[in-house]
């Protein structure tokens, strides 16, 4: 029988325990939590589903590097293809306006044709490569053309989409790639055909058409940010997850157009991310290596140069070096990423896959080590385009020399991928760490183009602004169930770049001492 005399003794001794030693969430310090999470990490690391699962539950911060409508998965754009009543050609499986007939079916039959369905998602994504007959670079340019009707009207449906995916994936924001008022850029561009130089060709397309273009996009930015918190009842008592994804928005430019067209896309880009704090850059897409871009390309940085010069203050990102050996001459394996830095203005570069292609380039990795030009990593669509994966990528060479990078999707419906599974092929393939992964999540924020001073006084050394120093101290301390004072809480506050930064601090804190 147990002396009752002694429990009192023992209660006593368990409270005193508990007092020196706090509830082991609360007394884990983040240094001892990352290292308890490094070491589950490892523990998972040779086994994918378990390493899938802890990758997916890791916040992520941003993806930098994302086309909205390469962004959408081939379900989505039948569903919405079947219900705007457009039809399918048979033979190409491309979609067409009605009426449907004998050889241009009603893309509603592939809701209850298996084969038709089956073959249209193929068609639409890099699924099922193997079979298509087509090379990876050719097969995935080529699907656009083929589902770009069903994206018609549908951006609110697109941005509720990927929004829904991102806060699944744990990724808090979102620069998306899209073309508003092209129509009316493109007809402003006319009377700039033939002019002699650049400022003429601005001129004219200030007189002709570019205020209405920037109003038409600015309209459509609006129905659709309206149309996605309908979808996703973001005003309501249960809104989607993805309602708290912030988005930002990049001009894409299509660079395989004629001159003047090219030119007053990049204008209207410019203008609108001067005037419209949602847009917040502007990329040059279209394949690298197709026939305009490759001519053009000087042409297109010195129109960068002149524009750059109107408006200093807005963010350039540039597509470059995403080529490799033999798919273009070695000439135009030289110059591109350093062009477009030099010459364009690049803060940022996606993909930057032949960096080790141009010239010198020891001195041009030290010069982006120097100046922070991150890179936009994609790598399963380097692979899945270029057939570059593995030791082949040069991801550890950026990483060797102190470029900063970040993972980001491309286009994750085509590519039949997500935020997770580019983390997922980093440790796979690229043998990245758990601190290192850590790092290209803060690094995506960090280099992020969204509006608002930073976090960080000195990120490098994780030293944070005098507003927020101490806060961050005792979430590292006793984890996140401390609010922020009021002087950091006004910081956040009038900046959403730091905001959205202490956030990830904080997910992150809690994530490592779940582990």
């Amino acid at each position: 029988m147990s002396n009752p005399l002694k429990i009192p003794m023992l209660l006593g001794l368990a409270l005193a325990i508990a007092l020196i030693f706090p509830a082991h969430s609360a007394s884990l310090s983040d240094k001892q939590a990352e290292a308890r999470t490094v070491r589950h990490f490892l523990s998972v690391q040779s086994h994918p589903p378990e390493l899938w699962n802890f990758l997916k539950e890791m916040p992520k911060g941003g993806d930098l590097h994302n086309h909205l409508s390469g962004a959408i998965y081939a379900e989505s754009m039948i569903g919405w293809a079947s219900d705007d009543g457009l039809c399918v050609d048979d033979k190409t499986l491309s979609l067409m306006p009605p009426p449907c007939n004998e050889a241009h079916i009603a893309v509603s039959v592939a809701q209850h044709d298996p084969l038709l369905y089956r073959k249209m998602v193929d068609a639409w994504s890099m699924r099922n490569l193997a079979v298509s007959g087509q090379s990876g670079h050719d097969h995935f340019f080529d699907s656009f053309d083929k589902f770009d009707l069903a994206g018609h009207h549908r951006t609110g449906d697109m941005l509720a989409e990927v929004t829904s995916r991102a806060a699944a994936g744990h990724v808090s924001y979102l620069e998306l790639m899209l073309t508003p008022a092209f129509p009316e850029i493109a007809r402003a561009a006319t009377s700039a055909v033939r002019l002699a130089d650049f400022a003429q060709m601005h001129r004219t397309i200030e007189q002709n058409g570019l205020a209405e273009a920037v109003k038409v996009a600015m309209l459509k930015l609006t129905d659709s940010e309206t149309k996605r918190r309908e979808i996703q009842h973001c005003d309501t008592a249960l809104p989607d997850p993805g309602c708290t994804v912030t988005v930002r928005y990049l001009y894409q430019v299509l660079r395989g157009l004629p001159t003047d067209t090219v030119f007053a896309q990049m204008l209207l880009g410019f203008e609108l991310a001067s005037i419209d704090t949602r847009v917040v850059g502007l990329n040059l897409v279209m394949p690298e290596d197709a026939l305009v871009p490759m001519q053009d390309f000087s042409s297109h940085m010195r129109m960068l140069d002149y524009l750059h010069r109107y408006y200093p203050n807005v963010h350039i990102t540039l597509h470059a070096g995403e080529l490799t050996p033999g798919l273009v001459p070695p000439e135009g394996l030289r110059f591109h990423i350093r062009d477009s830095i030099a010459i364009g203005h690049a803060e940022r570069i996606g993909h930057g896959v032949a960096i080790m292609q141009e010239e010198n380039a020891p001195a041009l990795l030290q010069r982006m080590a120097h100046d922070k030009i991150m890179v936009e990593i994609c790598l399963t669509s380097n692979d899945g385009i270029l057939n570059v994966r593995g030791g082949q990528h040069p991801l550890a060479t950026y990483l060797k020399q102190g470029v900063p990078i970040a993972l980001a999707t491309d286009d994750e419906g085509v590519s039949r991928s997500e935020m997770t599974q580019e983390y997922f092929k980093a440790v796979e393939e690229q043998h990245l760490s758990y601190r290192q992964l850590k790092a290209m999540a803060r690094n995506s924020l960090q280099y992020a183009f969204l509006e608002g001073a930073p976090l960080w006084l000195d990120f490098e050394r994780r030293r944070a602004v005098n507003a927020c120093s101490a806060d961050l101290r005792k979430v590292s301390l006793r984890g996140v169930s401390n609010r922020p004072a009021l002087a950091c809480r006004r910081y956040l506050q009038q900046n959403p770049r730091a905001e959205l930064q202490w956030k990830l601090e904080t997910s992150l804190s809690e994530f490592e001492r779940k582990q």
